[in-house]
């Protein structure tokens, strides 16, 4: 029985799910001829950045190089570093001939009620109003994040052209460790089954989400949601802001091989602390949702190859069939990190480690050590950490 169940299961994912096994929303023709009729829009870059000296010089070098044919300029939040990544970012910046266009501020305290990168992005955006002439666009951007230079002019020549309050690319991860291997794609996998893109950037659909690693957004249109203040207890900040934002009008979040990530993560237990640190904020913090999520991933992914291995007769191969679909469904995504193929008979194995992994952040919640961040606990309930 639980083996037909879950090949049901898989059937309803390939089918009726958005089709989001295909990686089909790639940024490819997004903004195909990247040019507008009429003015460019002004853009501010916000870097938060909290102890990020080790990248932070890849990241703002990539900005600077943006060819982009209107203002642009690039705000780094220093949310209150204990090592050098505001020198090095403007090191990076006057070696650059940039420094005209770099500005660090140097982040205030946490205030009572806010997750700490938001608040690093609120005062991101408090600075931008305050300018004589406010940019049209805000690109909120990681420290860990480099893009290719023709980026941010296809992010905007796409928002015009789609009349997108916000357009989101989820960066290239890096993939190189072993660790990395094992983890990342299915992590772009799950990320996609959960909110499929193409659900996502249909304005029928209240399905929101986005990518934090780049995110540009319309700046009055934020404000009139009620800017970040409305999403300050956000754990999942991205994903809360693209909730924010499908309300004031159309979405649009794709794949990319222009934006990279180049943060590492060397040992299966930085991908834990990674999961971790907001798995249980995605399951609004209930139980209930915990119990019933590691049952539904035991059913779907556990339950193919127990049913193919440890049966006989007709049970065995309805265990096989399912497992086949689910090793079918994994392909494109090991295609787009470039992973061969048998990678995917390693699928259930992976979804059972990301299942402890959704367990230890339950723990970590219970202990009072949740959403765990260069130093911070800050994950709490709140409705800014729902996402659905």
């Amino acid at each position: 029985m639980a083996g037909s169940i879950s090949l049901a299961v898989w059937l309803y994912l390939l089918i009726c799910r958005g089709h989001f096994w295909l990686c089909a929303e790639q940024d490819d023709n997004l903004a195909p001829n990247c040019e507008l009729a009429g003015r460019w829009p002004s853009v501010i870059a916000v870097v938060p950045a909290r102890n990020e000296a080790d990248g932070i010089e890849q990241s703002i070098h990539s900005l600077l190089q943006q060819r982009y044919p209107a203002r642009f300029t690039i705000l780094l939040v220093d949310d209150q570093s204990t090592d050098c990544t505001a020198a090095r970012a403007e090191a990076v910046a006057s070696h650059a001939g940039g420094g005209d266009r770099l500005t660090v501020i140097r982040g205030t305290d946490l205030p009572p009620a806010w997750t700490g990168k938001v608040w690093a992005m609120q005062q991101g955006l408090a600075y931008a109003g305050l300018q004589a002439d406010p940019p049209d666009f805000v690109l909120f951007t990681d420290a860990d994040i480099v893009h290719a230079p023709d980026v941010l002019k296809r992010l905007v020549a796409a928002a015009c052209a789609r009349e997108a309050v916000l357009i989101s690319l989820m960066a290239k991860l890096r993939c190189e460790s072993l660790a990395e291997r094992i983890s990342i794609p299915a992590f772009v996998f799950f990320f996609q089954k959960l909110f499929p893109f193409a659900w996502v950037n249909d304005p029928a659909r209240r399905t929101a989400a986005a990518a934090g690693g780049c995110m540009l957004v319309r700046r009055d249109p934020l404000l009139r949601a009620g800017g970040l203040a409305a999403i300050r207890d956000a754990l999942i900040d991205d994903c809360a802001l693209a909730m924010l934002m499908k309300g004031q009008g159309p979405i649009w979040l794709g794949l990319t091989e222009k934006i990279r990530s180049h943060r590492a993560y060397p040992a299966l237990g930085d991908i834990r602390r990674m999961v971790a640190r907001s798995a249980y904020a995605q399951l609004r913090y209930s139980p209930l949702r915990l119990a019933a999520t590691l049952a539904a991933m035991a059913l779907v992914y556990l339950t193919p190859p127990l049913t193919a291995l440890c049966t006989v007769g007709a049970a065995r191969w309805v265990g096989v069939a399912a497992w086949a679909l689910m090793a079918f469904a994994f392909q494109p995504t090991l295609r787009l990190y470039a992973l061969r193929p048998i990678w995917s008979l390693a699928l259930p194995l992976i979804a059972g480690m990301y299942m402890v992994f959704t367990t230890d952040s339950a723990l970590q919640h219970w202990r009072g050590r949740g959403g765990a961040w260069k130093g911070r606990f800050q994950a709490a309930e709140s409705r800014g950490a729902h996402n659905r």
